[in-house]
């Protein structure tokens, strides 16, 4: 067994952008990811060119899906939807397990 995880979204809150960032100027989504990017992992360990502080918050899920957990307001079992927590420009992630 492995863990998949696919990147579904890159997002940009451009009003908080307005109000709080502090360089407004050519700020965009996270480009540390891309839409469809994969990371499949062995275990549950971080993979070596994965954004820290996007690991910190989907951790726990990657562990959970690693486990054999699921979470029951997903309709799939071994899937977990996760985002990381940049209130300004979040990505979301796909995170599954998958025969490997």
């Amino acid at each position: 067994m492995a863990i998949k995880i696919t990147v579904l979204k890159l997002d940009l809150y451009q009003e908080f952008v307005d109000e709080y960032a502090a360089n407004k100027e050519g700020f965009h989504p996270c480009n540390l990811f891309e839409v469809g990017q994969e990371f499949i992992l062995p275990g549950h360990n971080k993979p070596d060119d994965f954004c820290s502080w996007a690991w910190a918050d989907i951790q726990r899920d990657v562990v959970a899906m690693n486990s054999g957990g699921s979470f029951p307001w997903i309709g799939s079992k071994g899937v977990s939807i996760a985002c990381c927590t940049d209130g300004l420009r979040p990505v979301t992630f796909k995170i599954e397990r998958v025969e490997g």
